[in-house]
């Protein structure tokens, strides 16, 4: 083997061990983080629905309108885990039919056992609903009560130490049930006299739905 080819095989031979050892370093970089990760195990977080106010509606029209402000809280349950919300969108259903314009959230970080309130105003104006969604909700709003659900969605990170693991998705799903009977939270809104079979002339009435009370929310992550 001449003098040239001696030299460049063992230039390949240096690179090619500390590309090995490169790769062995993240290899047993990657396995520790994984080991400490699972050993942690993070829980995902728990969400509360704390109040609802229904301000108004309007189902005169084929189209939905109303305007409703809630109160959601989050804790983080884990001792060691950090949780950041990276996106967050709020949003409100009935019968499985979106009748507000998702708010966007505030992105926060979630430290040990901490906790979190938002307060969304979400509002829809004019949403092409179903008609049988809207001549349910007349119906539910006569016999004094209203079942709506507000959700969340969006994207969360988990922090161990210095490590933040990728994006998952996270979903949150709060049942709202609003009462002529409720409990204390809530207060009267302005309805559309059509939403309550009245004529068209006969302006807006006044109703009283109050959220019955505080509940737990399903989180899927």
């Amino acid at each position: 083997m001449g003098k040239g080819k001696y030299h460049s095989w063992v230039l390949r031979r240096f690179c090619g061990s500390i590309a090995a050892c490169i790769l062995t370093l993240a290899v047993l970089v990657g396995f520790v983080v994984l080991v400490v990760y699972l050993a942690l195990h993070p829980s995902k977080p728990s969400f509360y629905l704390q109040d609802v106010q229904l301000r108004s509606i309007d189902l005169s029209d084929p189209a939905l309108s109303l305007d409703v402000q809630v109160t959601i809280a989050s804790r983080n349950p884990n001792d060691r885990v950090g949780i950041y919300y990276k996106t967050l969108h709020a949003f409100t259903t009935y019968r499985e039919e979106p009748i507000t314009v998702p708010v966007s959230l505030p992105a926060i970080y979630q430290g040990h056992k901490d906790e979190s309130v938002w307060s969304p105003v979400m509002s829809g104006e004019n949403v092409p609903v179903a008609a049988y969604v809207a001549d349910a909700m007349k119906q539910d709003i006569a016999a004094g009560y209203v079942l709506l659900h507000v959700k969340l969605d969006g994207r969360v990170k988990w922090k161990v130490g210095s490590w933040v693991s990728g994006g998952y998705h996270v979903f949150v799903n709060c049942p709202a049930l609003l009462s002529a009977t409720g409990g204390n939270a809530g207060g009267a809104f302005a309805m559309s006299a059509s939403a309550a079979g009245g004529g068209g002339g006969a302006g807006k009435g006044t109703v009283s739905l109050k959220f019955t009370q505080p509940t737990y929310c399903t989180v899927d992550v």
